[in-house]
């Protein structure tokens, strides 16, 4: 690196004008860096507002198809769709999961029936939706959430998922050798195009309750999700784990949380070189709405910020409940 001195550089030189700031930029951010996380509920014409996702809704199946016309304009490529399954359909098998008419499903099949291929559709791969004691996979008698048993049934949801038109199956449960047993099964069942985005360092974070909120999850869990999910204290064990779902067959990686786990993005970038996406998680989008409304600064410029930072981190793409807003004002 060459030994710049004071006043032959001048770093404040580029950035004088806004043609200087954009022409030196190093990150860039679109609307294609962008996946809408949207959860599905029953019924027709239901727009359900979340109290602790102010801004966000789950809504019915002709709702969903609305929000992916709307994607498509915003040049926004993806969609992730989560569930909120109703409570009589909830078991301790969590067997909605791979029932081909569940609401997942149906979503799915509406979504590429509108929009064709113009959109992509990524679909969370976990029993927590359909369990009723929201664990993400079946439970021995001592309430401990056994691993193989769990990863059988994953295959299930995977290829159900597959086979109703899923483009990306997203496993996010961090049961052992699920990445595999689901590449293995989608190949098998002729599914070779479907890709795998493994939420593969998924830590036990405390920035999850609006998503459980908006699942129907949360009031139903007992106990924790430590003896699956990450200790937030590791880094070195984020790296074994994304080796093997890259070598069991994932396409690509993802970190969640992003913004506490930033460093976990760019280790991962630097190490492996594949796609890897972070999950803006629900509590991180809150406190960004909540600090807005406290008036702790701009709610525009507080998330793009943060996007531009996961970009900047390493991530091709970020999943984010303000994609729209987002793509909106990336198009401005």
């Amino acid at each position: 690196m060459s030994q710049a001195s004071y006043p032959s550089t001048r770093l404040r030189r580029p950035r004088a004008h806004n043609w200087s700031r954009a022409l030196h930029r190093e990150t860039m951010l679109t609307p294609a860096d962008l996946i809408w996380p949207l959860f599905v509920t029953e019924g027709r014409g239901v727009e359900e507002k979340i109290a602790s996702l102010p801004g966000v809704s789950r809504w019915s199946v002709d709702g969903i198809v609305a929000r992916a016309k709307e994607a498509v304009g915003l040049g926004i490529p993806c969609l992730a769709l989560f569930p909120n399954t109703p409570a009589d359909k909830r078991s301790k098998d969590g067997a909605e999961a791979y029932n081909s008419d569940n609401l997942m499903c149906r979503a799915i099949k509406a979504v590429r029936d509108a929009c064709g291929n113009d959109i992509g559709i990524l679909t969370d791969v976990a029993l927590d939706p359909y369990t009723s004691h929201g664990q993400d996979g079946l439970l021995d008698p001592s309430g401990y959430v056994t691993n193989d048993d769990t990863v059988a049934l994953l295959v299930d949801q995977a290829v159900t998922q597959a086979e109703a038109g899923a483009d990306i199956v997203a496993p996010s449960d961090m049961m052992d050798g699920r990445v595999r047993a689901i590449r293995m099964a989608l190949e098998m069942g002729g599914h070779h195009n479907v890709q795998i985005m493994s939420y593969a360092a998924k830590y036990a974070s405390a920035f999850y309750g609006p998503f459980r909120d908006a699942v129907g999850s949360g009031g139903l869990l007992k106990g924790d999700k430590k003896s699956y999910q990450m200790d937030p204290a590791n880094g070195d064990e984020a790296m074994r784990e994304i080796a093997l779902d890259i070598a069991e067959g994932a396409d690509s990686v993802m970190v969640k949380p992003g913004l506490a786990y930033l460093d976990i993005i760019w280790r991962a970038k630097e190490a492996f070189h594949v796609p890897v996406f972070a999950y803006q998680v629900s509590g991180e989008y809150a406190m960004i709405e909540a600090g807005a409304a406290a008036g702790i600064g701009d709610r525009d410029a507080l998330l793009m910020e943060k996007l531009v930072a996961f970009k900047r981190a390493g991530c091709s793409g970020v999943l984010t409940y303000h994609a729209p807003v987002a793509a909106r004002l990336l198009g401005a």
